[in-house]
This record gives structure tokens, C-alpha cells and sequence, in this order.
């Protein structure tokens, strides 16, 4: 089965649909490639696809082992290179809501963010810098 159906829409923009879910959602070319800029570039989308899939990750384990990380917030920059054209770094800063997690579950945590899908699928030039804000 299809996971998505993507349609060009012209002006350098697409529109995709989650085939499952009926969710849409549109792209656009960055300003600094000749876009708009209205909406996610596909080069943002892979970064914030990384984080999604990072805390997603961590939410499961932390289920599994009986704790909490509702409410962590994630800032994420992605950092373009040139010749080729492509994505160089993805700077991830986790941030979660208190300092009170053991030593166990802060390991379980930093592991966990290194082992989604996502993080494994990429290419190991990509360099992933991830960092851990605990209660800050």
C-alpha cells in the first residue's frame, strides 16, 4: 500500500497526502532556492522528520520503563551545504520539562535518540548534533 500521494501543484510547490489518514500537508522550494518559503521546505521536513522520529523514540521507552516525557519541546536547524546542494548538519536541542529523571532513564533517553529509524536511514556524512536540555 501507498504511504503518501504527492501532486506538483506549480510555483515550485507540492501538496501530499497521508494516504491512511486523508492528512495533507504542502511544500515549498526554501526563499534561498528560488521558493517561497510559505511552507516546509522537503529539506526541512527531513530535518524535523529526524526529531519527530527521535522523541517519538524516547516516548516509547519511556512508556515501556514507567516514565514521563510529555511536555519535552525540540528546536531543530537544519544547515545546508553547497556543491552539492544538500543538507550538511542537523542540530537537534531536546529540551524536557524537569531535571528529575535517574541516571537510568536519562541513559534510556540518550540511547533511545540514537536508535530511531530515521537517524539510523541516514547517510553517515549527515552529521547529527543532538543535544540534552534537562529542567532548563
Amino acid at each position: 500500500m501507498e504511504t503518501s500521494r504527492i501532486v506538483y501543484t506549480g510555483s515550485l510547490r507540492t501538496e501530499a497526502e497521508h494516504v491512511r489518514s486523508g492528512n495533507k500537508l504542502i511544500t515549498d522550494a526554501p526563499v534561498d532556492n528560488n521558493g517561497k518559503g510559505e511552507y516546509f521546505s522537503p529539506t526541512d521536513l527531513l530535518a524535523t522528520s529526524l526529531a519527530t522520529c527521535m522523541v517519538t523514540i524516547m516516548g516509547m521507552a519511556a512508556q515501556t520503563h514507567g516514565f514521563s516525557i510529555d511536555g519535552t519541546s525540540i528546536g531543530v536547524q537544519k544547515v545546508m551545504g553547497v556543491n552539492p546542494r544538500r543538507v550538511v548538519e542537523v542540530v537537534i536541542d531536546l529540551h524536557f520539562p524537569h531535571n528529575n529523571y535517574t541516571p537510568k532513564e536519562r541513559k534510556l533517553i540518550e540511547l533511545s535518540a540514537k536508535e530511531c529509524p530515521v537517524a539510523q536511514s541516514l547517510h553517515p556524512d549527515l552529521k547529527q548534533t543532538i543535544r540534552f536540555h534537562f529542567g532548563e
